[in-house]
């Protein structure tokens, strides 16, 4: 998510500085890419590129496509074939033995819904969202580009085209958003075949911080360098403060009970308890109980602390349920032998991503598949009756 913030605010400088500028998307890769479709790059016609769509080896090439197509002024898709040794451009470059379709857009700065505009309502939206990228893998076919935007509000951006196809892709863009997974069809009628890649984008976790101290800092900054949401929560406003913190964190200087009060708390909330303060953890925990919601609960301090909190809470007639409890991570992080506060915070990161993606955390290398062996790449077909 952080790219797509960093793309947005160069397509503002480049509009107020006048600088035409084109979109690059990676709309669809087969095989093994160090970029996985949904990568994109802001290109202007001084040459400045901000996203990456490769580890940097499809930079140069895909920047003069993107001249070229600004030159002419319409959408282009370009396939490059890493897997091909004898192509001069990647080939043995790369060894990614993949071939990567790339969606070239020119944007249109009077079109309010042009491809960057819909990213900005990505980045404001509350809720997840579906891209939908349409494009022809025939050569000198009309690439129509990244053209509508669903989200779990129901709300519908861009153009939607002729009404059978709108209806087929909504049913499309809610699956992808049911199913959590971005997909690819082609829609296939009496005038030939089109193809969609619909994205999947989550919105960032929102990871809360109950704890301000020196050690909750550089787990904020470390977080935010992710992408990710951020609250922090103290009673403390020598702590709680915004000298303290990133100016994108939520601070909020308030007592336990109404901690949970001034946060907006959705599936991708997670929270981290560090406050060093015993009591106020443990009023903390009590309440998030009642979150059935949340995946994620992180507790600093050895098992003992964790144990001590379970029996004061039997004490007050409180009984964690086994689903409960497999929320709840304690001692907190990945046992990566840390010490200092930045080894911890790379801990506690690194769970809450192993949590969130549902990954075993193993060695890359242990793999007997591909790293994205679930990485949909395959086309399903839907027929169009009346087109």
């Amino acid at each position: 998510m952080r790219e797509l913030e960093h793309i947005y605010l160069a397509y503002k400088k480049a509009k107020n500085n006048r600088l035409n500028c084109v979109l690059a998307t990676v709309v669809h890769v087969e095989g093994s890419s160090y970029r996985r479709a949904g990568a994109r790059m802001l290109v202007d016609e001084l040459g400045q590129m901000t996203g990456a769509i490769s580890g940097g080896c499809l930079e140069g090439d895909a920047l003069r496509k993107s001249l070229h197509a600004l030159h002419q002024n319409r959408n282009k898709l370009i396939t490059y074939d890493t897997s091909d040794e004898s192509d001069a451009i990647v080939g043995a470059q790369l060894g990614c033995n993949g071939i990567i379709q790339i969606l070239f857009e020119p944007i249109d700065y009077n079109n309010p819904e042009n491809p960057v505009e819909l990213l900005k309502e990505v980045l404001q939206n509350n809720n997840n969202s579906v891209l939908v990228s349409l494009f022809n893998l025939q050569k000198n076919q009309v690439q129509i580009g990244t053209s509508l935007l669903f989200n779990i509000g129901g709300k519908t951006l861009g153009d939607g085209r002729s009404t059978e196809f709108l209806q087929k892709i909504k049913s499309d863009a809610k699956f992808a958003l049911s199913a959590h997974k971005s997909c690819f069809r082609t829609y296939r009628s009496k005038k030939g075949e089109l193809q969609a890649f619909f994205q999947f984008v989550p919105q960032p976790i929102h990871l809360v911080i109950v704890g301000a101290g020196n050690d909750a800092q550089i787990l904020a900054s470390m977080a935010d360098s992710l992408g990710w949401n951020i609250s922090v929560i103290d009673g403390r406003a020598t702590h709680a403060n915004k000298e303290r913190f990133l100016g994108s964190c939520q601070v909020v200087v308030t007592e336990p009970e109404k901690a949970l009060e001034a946060l907006d708390i959705n599936d991708n909330t997670v929270f981290v308890l560090m406050t060093h303060n015993y009591k106020y953890d443990l009023a903390i925990l009590e309440l998030l109980l009642l979150r059935e919601s949340l995946l994620y609960i992180g507790i600093l301090g050895p098992k003992k602390k964790y144990k001590r909190m379970l029996e004061d809470m039997a004490e007050k007639g409180i009984h964690p349920s086994a689903e409960q409890k497999n929320r709840i991570y304690a001692p907190i992080g990945l046992d990566l032998n840390s010490e200092t506060p930045a080894e911890i915070a790379l801990s506690i990161l690194s769970e809450i991503q192993k949590v969130f993606c549902d990954s075993s955390a193993d060695h890359l290398r242990d793999k007997l598949n591909r790293i994205h062996v679930d990485e949909p790449s395959e086309f399903q077909l839907v027929q169009l009756e009346n087109q």
